[in-house]
């Protein structure tokens, strides 16, 4: 598929050509989801730790006699029926993170990207530079692209004035072509590739 190329002032700059093979599947919901899940899993800390009775530093002794009191039989203070007692099954630092195929990563970016191709919310720009690191300048050209909410995608090298004037703009993330992701592509109304990205990406599906 053709795409046109703007400027980062929002002219025209030509078009490109767009592989089917990356931008032009027909996206699948449930592909997709586990990519999500597989991210947002290994993104988690997991670092949640509850004190069971073990862990407890109180006194091992029996409670009181076993017989006689008319009371229930009890060892331990430190189990978790007792105030200051352990947590019964209480969360334990872990990782949640879990396995998925390099095959559906992979599957996953290009059926990210066919949506945003799909409902037209992919633009590409010739360059992400600006020749001073002014938020208010870059502001108006976004605005001129007509851009509120996006996923900013660059080449292997950010120019950095233009991080910098893009770092305090809400709702608008900006990521090298190693840094492009399922989860942030979905999560933006919009995408902004450079011709440098769009041509790393199809030498990264060749």
């Amino acid at each position: 598929m053709d795409i046109k190329i703007s400027t980062l002032g929002g002219k025209d700059a030509g078009k490109v050509e767009l592989s089917d093979a990356i931008f032009g599947l027909d996206p699948r919901e449930d592909i997709l989801q586990r990519v999500v899940r597989w991210q947002l899993a290994k993104k988690q800390q997991g670092t949640h730790q509850a004190k069971g009775r073990a862990d407890i530093a109180r006194t091992g002794a029996k409670m009181y006699k076993q017989k006689g009191t008319g009371r229930a039989r009890h060892s331990s203070a430190r189990a978790p029926q007792f105030r200051g007692g352990g947590k019964a099954h209480g969360p334990v630092a872990r990782s949640h993170e879990h396995d998925l195929p390099k095959k559906v990563r992979a599957l996953g970016l290009k059926h990210a990207l066919s949506a945003k191709a799909k409902s037209a919310s992919i633009i590409v720009v010739d360059e992400l530079t600006l020749a001073e690191a002014k938020t208010k300048a870059l502001v108006a050209n976004f605005a001129a692209l007509g851009l509120k909410n996006a996923l900013v995608i660059g080449g292997a090298e950010l120019d950095v004035n233009f991080k910098r004037a893009a770092a305090n703009i809400p709702n608008i993330d900006v990521l090298p072509i190693q840094g492009i992701n399922v989860y942030d592509i979905l999560r933006r109304g919009t995408l902004v590739l450079s011709k440098a990205a769009v041509e790393a990406l199809e030498e990264r599906f060749k």
